[in-house]
């Protein structure tokens, strides 16, 4: 008597590893492009300068604000006055608390609007430095020859 050897079908390879990995990276990359993005308001178009230049190491601790031709602030999406910095900048204390640090040792990123006068980016410094924030940089454009 002969025994046939059987043979299985071939199995198909497990693509749940695959698609999980590339719903991985799919998140990741979303995350990503959100924090990029988070430095970049369309209400803001910055000055040129000829003295602009980039920064040579990132910023610890950054705080973006964004000064519009208005007038009006925006911190993180919220759009506020100038007279509401004090209450949006309290969750921001509070954080670097948390990490052990003090407003003095976080960085304070202005984009102001071309068109706003430079004594409501000097209030805008004002109302930070009475909160206890030191450090401040102002965002231009380069200005390419």
């Amino acid at each position: 008597m002969r025994i046939k050897n059987r043979t299985s079908p071939p199995e198909e390879p497990d693509l749940t590893p695959m698609i999980d990995m590339t719903f991985q990276l799919i998140a990741f990359f979303m995350v990503l492009i959100n924090f990029s993005q988070s430095e970049q308001n369309d209400k803001v178009v910055l000055p040129t300068s000829e003295l602009a230049k980039p920064i040579e190491t990132p910023l610890e601790y950054p705080i973006i604000i964004h000064l519009t031709r208005d007038g009006t602030l925006v911190i993180g999406g919220d759009e506020l006055s100038i007279g509401a910095l004090r209450s949006r900048m309290t969750p921001e204390l509070a954080l670097l608390k948390l990490d052990g640090k003090t407003a003095g040792d976080a960085n304070i990123i202005i984009r102001g609007h071309e068109s706003v006068p430079g004594g409501r980016v000097q209030d805008l410094i004002n109302r930070c430095q009475e909160l206890g924030f030191e450090n401040f940089a102002l965002r231009v454009k380069e200005e390419i020859q």
